[in-house]
């Protein structure tokens, strides 16, 4: 057996594969939480945004908007804070989980291009898109986790996310996350039963669905079959803030954890829009002392990475 994840040291989280992670997560009990960081923005003072958000109380850590083929991460690297400075470098995700001492992931966006598109289409690199070389790339730079998802703009649908579930199993060992924040462009619901089970069928390790409080009509009875559905199958099931409203303010933010936590969520996800890079800190932190009381969420900032 496994650690809880909310109490496990560094290097007992960074021995753990995907199943050892999922069982991790699970035995936390609803008290883990995720922080995403946008890597190609000004992280300011020399160093990264992961590193802020740890320092803060995130148990884990996404990264978005990283290119897979030219892995830049500003900050990372002495004198490499400014996009027209920083290089990519293949090394990057070992480098930041020994600053951290985090599991990091990465997302993927599986880019549907027969969406019917709600907005105007966001072209991204094919770098952070969902696909077999992309999955097995992010396979070789040591990621623990991969998160198909869509940012605004981008045309993901839920029937790509599905289809990238099965090449994902194929190609990837971390825990595969998978669902929709928002729409992503797109005209068709951001979360469904239908859709659910969709993911669950292609071999979904975690559910990702909106959080409670943030797309409209998406209230507790909408999410709490969802939850229980993914739940019977095995899988987890991750709530999201990945609509700006990372930058709510605490009261906020302490409200959406108790939501979506009586809902039954194993993790919570806060969101990088906010900042144009990531959560205000203190909004982290209110989260955390949210879902696990002072106790766990000061432990988790001070536990030292080289434990």
């Amino acid at each position: 057996m496994v650690k809880r994840l909310i109490s496990a040291n560094t290097s007992e989280v960074l021995s753990m594969n995907g199943e050892d992670l999922k069982q991790s997560i699970k035995a936390s009990e609803g008290r883990v939480l995720l922080s995403e960081n946008v890597v190609m923005h000004q992280s300011g003072d020399g160093i990264t945004t992961s590193e802020k958000a740890a320092a803060f109380g995130a148990d884990m850590i996404l990264l978005n908007a990283l290119d897979v083929f030219n892995p830049v991460i500003l900050g990372l690297y002495d004198g490499e804070e400014d996009i027209n400075t920083a290089k990519p470098h293949n090394d990057a995700i070992k480098r930041l989980k020994k600053l951290v001492g985090r599991p990091i992931g990465v997302n993927l966006e599986p880019v549907d291009s027969e969406a019917d598109m709600s907005e105007d289409l966001r072209v991204i690199p094919e770098g952070r898109m969902a696909s077999e070389k992309t999955l097995i790339k992010a396979e070789s730079l040591g990621m623990n986790f991969v998160c198909l998802t869509g940012n605004p703009g981008t045309g993901v649908t839920n029937s790509q996310i599905a289809a990238n579930i099965k090449i994902a199993k194929k190609c990837f060992s971390g825990l595969i996350i998978a669902g929709k924040m928002h729409g992503a462009g797109v005209n068709e619901p951001v979360v469904s039963i239908e859709s659910t089970q969709e993911f669950l069928d292609a071999g979904a390790d975690v559910i990702l669905v909106p959080a409670v409080g943030t797309v409209p009509e998406l209230d507790d009875s909408d999410l709490k079959p969802i939850v229980k559905l993914a739940h019977s199958a095995g899988a987890l099931v991750m709530s999201t803030i990945g609509t700006s409203q990372e930058g709510s303010g605490a009261r906020y933010m302490e409200n959406i954890a108790i939501r979506n936590k009586v809902i039954g969520v194993d993790i919570q996800h806060v969101g990088d829009a906010a900042w144009n890079c990531q959560s205000p800190f203190e909004n982290i932190y209110a989260l955390s002392k949210a879902i696990r009381g002072e106790r766990h969420a000061i432990q988790r900032m001070s536990r030292s990475i080289n434990r």
